[in-house]
Parts: C-alpha cells; sequence; structure tokens
C-alpha cells in the first residue's frame, strides 16, 4: 500500500492503490475501480540558499540545503544548519528572488535575509530618579518579559511598565524575540 493517495485516471479522483511494482516508475492498482497506471515518482531536488543572518549588529551568510519546493514566507522561522558553521535559529526578515517577495518556494530564492531569534540583544530602558538609564542584555528568544515583571539587570532592579513590539504597536506580555524596547521604572 502507498501512504498518499494517488490520483486514479480512470476514477477522476484521489483514491487508494496498492503498489504492484515498486522502482523509478511504480506501478500501481487502484482500489476503488482495479485499474492499473504507472505512477512518476517526483525526485526531491535540493538546492542551496544563501542565509544572511543578523545576530545583533553582525550579519553573516549561511548556506543551507533544502528542498526546492519548499515554501518559504517572511515571519517564519526557519533552522539554518551550516555544515562549516553553527545552528541558529533565525524569524525570516525578506526573501529575495529577482526582486523582494513575501512568500515563494526556496528554488525561486537568490537570497533569504534573516534575524537571528535564539539569543537576541534585548534593549531595556529604565527609569531612576529623574534619569533614563538605557540597557542592552543578551537574553534567549522565548523569554517572556510581561507589564508588572520585576527584574533584575546590572545594577538595576526595576519594574516592566511598558514592552514595545518589533512590527507594531505595543504588548502587556511577549516573547523578547518579537520585543524592540522594554521599559521600566527603578524600585
Amino acid at each position: 500500500m502507498i501512504d498518499d493517495r494517488i490520483f486514479c485516471p480512470s476514477c477522476g479522483a484521489d483514491t487508494e492503490h496498492a503498489t504492484i511494482k515498486s522502482g523509478q516508475e511504480s506501478l500501481v492498482k487502484c482500489d476503488e475501480c482495479g485499474a492499473v497506471h504507472p505512477l512518476q515518482r517526483r525526485r526531491m531536488r535540493l538546492v542551496t540558499l544563501k542565509v544572511i543572518v543578523n545576530k545583533g549588529e553582525i550579519s553573516r551568510p549561511y548556506y543551507i540545503k533544502m528542498p526546492e519546493d519548499e515554501e518559504l514566507r517572511v515571519g517564519e522561522e526557519l533552522l539554518v544548519d551550516d555544515p562549516s558553521q553553527d545552528v541558529v535559529m533565525t524569524e525570516i526578515a525578506s526573501l529575495e528572488t529577482d526582486r523582494r517577495v513575501e512568500a515563494a518556494p526556496a528554488g525561486a530564492l537568490k537570497t533569504v535575509w534573516a534575524r537571528a531569534v535564539d539569543e537576541i540583544p534585548l534593549r531595556i530602558s529604565v527609569f531612576r530618579r529623574g534619569q533614563t538609564h538605557s540597557l542592552k542584555v543578551t537574553t534567549p528568544g522565548e523569554e517572556v518579559f510581561e507589564v508588572g515583571d520585576v527584574r533584575t539587570i546590572e545594577a538595576f532592579r526595576f519594574k516592566v511598565v511598558k514592552i514595545k513590539l518589533r512590527g507594531e504597536g505595543f504588548a502587556d506580555r511577549a516573547e523578547a524575540k518579537d520585543i524592540l524596547r522594554v521599559w521600566g521604572r527603578a524600585l
């Protein structure tokens, strides 16, 4: 039995099939009508994709292999596993074919622009005695910040009062990878 339902030309629909002969061109038999027909198996072709990963203030090119028909979209996460470098979890920021697009199959892409989200630099502004102190910390991208949280970073103990998102607007709760800036009031 073949895992997927296959289009039967006699029935005109996707049906269950039994394999009669395996190989590059398999021979299958429809379970519904009994028709026997060839099934050409498509080979999965891999493409080498250039991914420019921005990690803080440093951008570095990585090269990964993936199926040419795999669809990539801006905003999705992409695991970049370059054998000659390290493994980085990223979020796709931009896709480039001959122009910038929101989505495309890997085979049509020239470059993927991404932002590392496994460890991210987070900007925090803490208001203390009439002054605002700007801090920059590296934190796991999945760490959650919430308005009302009490945190201690460097010599500052503060309460989170506002969270600005990378996209648009503000939130009461968000993961560090989605945050542009956190504001706090010193305690």
